[in-house]
């Protein structure tokens, strides 16, 4: 019949029409792809950023917490102070000294980068280090032991080294919290964590860093917030209550009221401490 389209052709032959729409459905997909490709953001770091800030991770961190001998405090610090840049000599990373403000028992808290205990460990590293404690005793923990009435050591992952000195770079007050699991509730307990960093993003506050135990102290999961100052800290109860109450529905709350309480169905007991980081030179 005139008018009418044959609905059959040759093989492997397409007509125009055909040509056209495969040529179509190809440019629509490649347009899709190419709007929707974006860097994907890193385990546990923030949407929304050109850089993905980590917040987890498998960086191995020793947290030494110690409390001073009576009168000791200052001479402790300076002796940490002089460590450090002795540490750096020896081929380890500058620690982290974060001094006890209020909370828990502790003075100080000594974050000192290992990386994995391969690394810290490795041979030529402790040559090195033994090298450097020769000719200065004070690299030693022995020379500190004498400075201390209580010290306990925690072993942890977390984010890179380069992420945490990031984290506080700037800041007057950090905040730990230090919390240990009930039976069975260890999983849900990080997801809870991860919950409340999400909860404070969507209401514009500050989020933690995540340390997982390894081994060491009974500590199963520490976070670590760092704060301008003890205004911005403060500055929570300045949210409006509608923005709180969606950004915790939006984190898996069931309200704002529940964000803590829920913590708690998921732990055994916990601690908070907040304190300046006291500046070190790595010279």
């Amino acid at each position: 019949m005139r008018g009418q389209l044959s609905t059959v052709r040759p093989a492997g032959r397409l007509g125009n029409g055909a040509v056209s729409a495969v040529l179509l459905f190809l440019l629509i997909g490649t347009a899709f792809v190419l709007s929707s490709a974006k860097p994907a953001a890193a385990a546990g770091g923030d949407q929304g950023s050109s850089v993905a800030i980590v917040r987890e991770g498998r960086y191995l961190y020793r947290f030494a917490m110690l409390q001073a001998a009576p009168g000791r405090l200052v001479e402790l610090i300076d002796a940490l102070k002089r460590q450090a840049p002795l540490l750096v000599s020896a081929g380890d990373e500058l620690p982290l000294i974060i001094q006890h403000h209020q909370g828990d028992h502790w003075d100080l808290l000594v974050i000192y980068p290992l990386g994995s205990y391969t690394e810290f460990y490795a041979p030529d590293r402790v040559a090195k280090r033994a090298a450097v404690a020769a000719g200065a005793p004070i690299v030693a923990f022995s020379a500190l032991r004498p400075m201390l009435a209580w010290h306990e050591d925690l072993f942890v992952t977390g984010p890179p080294v380069e992420a945490v000195r990031g984290h506080v770079s700037g800041k007057g007050l950090l905040h730990f919290e230090m919390l240990q699991a009930l039976p069975g509730k260890f999983d849900a307990l990080v997801e809870e964590r991860r919950m409340e960093n999400r909860f404070n993003r969507e209401r514009g506050r500050g989020q933690t860093l995540i340390f997982i135990h390894d081994q060491g102290a009974p500590w199963d999961v520490v976070t670590l917030g760092a704060y301008k100052d003890w205004h911005e800290y403060a500055d929570s109860d300045k949210i409006p209550r509608e923005v709180v109450e969606l950004a915790a529905r939006k984190a898996g709350f069931a309200d704002a009221a529940g964000v803590g309480p829920y913590m708690r169905t998921l732990i055994s007991t916990h601690r908070d401490t907040l304190g300046p980081l006291i500046p070190v030179s790595d010279r």
